[in-house]
């Protein structure tokens, strides 16, 4: 069964950075496209970040480009999304999901099999 958990979440002020940890299990991971989405309270969840497990290859979505970076270890199992220069709209829960998908849905929610539970970011002004 998959398992994704994820960690790092809190209270930053803007400009401060966070990372969070997306931790999974379950299966081998090599052939999945791992995700960050978010969802602020009243707004639709909404794409941030993917990365394609075998090959590394990174996607972002643009109001993210340049501040955030999503990376993977293998041997730890568990994706990363480094957040800088954080601002108070970055404020939402994060989620991790897995699918096995190709590069142009990447950034559907619907695409997606697996979730995490979710981690709060509150980025204070």
């Amino acid at each position: 069964q998959v398992q994704l958990v994820e960690s790092g979440g809190g209270l930053v002020q803007a400009g401060d950075s966070l990372r969070l940890s997306c931790a999974a299990s379950g299966r081998t991971f090599s052939t999945y496209t791992m995700t960050w989405f978010r969802q602020a309270p009243g707004k639709e969840r909404e794409f941030v970040a993917a990365i394609r497990w075998g090959s590394g290859n990174a996607y972002y979505a643009p109001s993210v480009k340049g501040r955030f970076t999503i990376s993977r270890d293998n041997a730890k199992n568990t994706v990363y999304l480094q957040m800088n220069n954080l601002k108070p709209e970055d404020t939402a829960v994060y989620y991790c999901a897995a699918a096995q998908i190709s590069t142009t849905v990447v950034n559907r929610r619907d695409a997606y099999h697996y979730w995490g539970q979710g981690t709060q970011v509150t980025v204070s002004s």
